[in-house]
């Protein structure tokens, strides 16, 4: 039937043609909206936790403050009942105290975190633009790590020393003064980041509180299952000290992650609206070519054929231009997805999206779920147009000259 040269000029061959175009476009059009919707809810994700940590450990005094208010003893028996849990996969203690770094011209407020010499600065190394990460030694480093954003405000570079000025602990006296060298730039494209925060040596902040050695402000602990953070926040708070809390990234960034969870919602909807429209296409198509087929439909039942063998006749062809239509949108989709992740070529707002290159991602098995949904629910809205076999009668259809 599709491959008969008189096919090429009949009526149903520019539907079909044009239905097999509308699922071309509907298939490649959920592939990008998934393939960006993944992507995007996977970097912000991926850049919220790296510089924040998946589940904070920390006292209740400090859930709502970006500051350390108040320290809590880094026991080698707190890290083994954290590290206890199946689903660990590494921590670092934090401590944080707001500050200026100001210049013989400008001045700047940061937020100073202080970090472990056992930090992982690999999980950073995507971010870094310029220069190195800081090392921390024996002694109390003054090497840190700031953002581009700030370093363009106070026109610093690398290698460039500045003045930075913390507010005493007790809140009263001079503020207390240090001296900083910048190992390293970053750029994470998130603005709450870039404009304020700066890496540097633990000592220096547990310094400028007067802490003891072993007081820290907070864990970050980050996990192998990132879909379960809120659940193993959960299981590792029963196994604290009752001063401390367990909150996951989801929770302190409430804002954020309800709003990437709405990528989902409109897929679902770009989904639902594609699927529609191919569906209904291609069984517009399939009863055109059944209606233009009744004379072979007669003369099939007059020669013994049953309904339903005639109706799969039809199916098979429905479902092989369908597929025709599912293969030439898988291309496209794909096309578009490794251009994207090769070259980047399409760009977004960090001011708006925290990424200022779109980032893609698609999984093969939900690539496959989408197609074998696609052509599951065509197959089943194929059958009702195809029931119009039974309706077409020999003695109405057939002439004989």
């Amino acid at each position: 039937m599709r491959r008969n040269k008189q096919y090429n000029d009949t009526v149903s061959s520019r539907i079909i043609k044009i239905a097999s175009v509308a699922v071309s476009i509907g298939i490649a059009a959920i592939l990008i909206a998934m393939a960006f919707s993944k992507g995007l809810q996977n970097e912000i994700r991926n850049k919220t936790s790296v510089f924040n940590g998946q589940v904070l450990i920390a006292p209740f005094e400090n859930n709502e403050s970006q500051v350390s208010l108040t320290p809590f003893l880094d026991t080698e028996q707190l890290r083994k009942q954290i590290k206890k849990h199946p689903n660990f996969e590494r921590m670092h203690s934090v401590a944080t105290k707001a500050g200026m770094f100001k210049t013989q011209e400008e001045f700047e407020g940061v937020l100073l975190k202080g970090v472990e010499n056992t930090f992982d600065w690999s999980r950073l190394e995507e971010f870094l633009t310029q220069g190195n990460f800081p090392k921390f030694g024996e002694a109390v480093s003054n090497e840190v790590f700031i953002s581009e954003t700030v370093a363009n405000r106070l026109s610093l570079k690398v290698g460039d020393t500045v003045d930075a000025f913390f507010q005493s602990p007790q809140g009263d006296g001079l503020p207390k003064r240090r001296k900083f060298k910048i190992s390293g730039l970053y750029f994470s494209g998130f603005p709450d980041i870039d404009q304020n925060l700066v890496f540097a040596d633990l000592r220096q902040v547990q310094r400028l509180n007067q802490w003891k050695v072993n007081e820290i402000g907070a864990y970050e602990v980050f996990v192998t299952k990132f879909q379960k953070v809120p659940q193993i926040a959960d299981e590792l708070y029963q196994g604290l000290p009752s001063e401390l809390n367990s909150s996951a990234i989801s929770e302190r960034f409430s804002s954020i992650f309800q709003w990437i969870s709405l990528f989902d919602f409109n897929v679902l909807i770009i989904l639902i609206i594609m699927i529609l429209v191919g569906v209904i296409n291609m069984a517009t198509a399939l009863l055109v070519l059944i209606l233009e087929r009744s004379r072979m439909v007669g003369l099939l039942k007059t020669l013994g054929a049953s309904h339903s063998m005639i109706q799969k006749i039809f199916m098979y062809n429905g479902i092989a231009i369908m597929s025709q239509g599912l293969f030439f949108g898988n291309l496209i989709g794909f096309i578009f997805y490794f251009s994207q992740k090769q070259w980047g070529w399409i760009t977004l707002d960090p001011e708006t999206y925290f990424v200022s290159i779109a980032p893609v991602s698609l999984a093969w098995f939900e690539v496959i779920y989408l197609n074998l949904l696609f052509l599951a629910l065509a197959t089943l809205l194929l059958w009702l147009p195809s029931k119009i076999v039974l309706r077409i009668s020999p003695s109405q259809v057939l002439r004989f000259r």
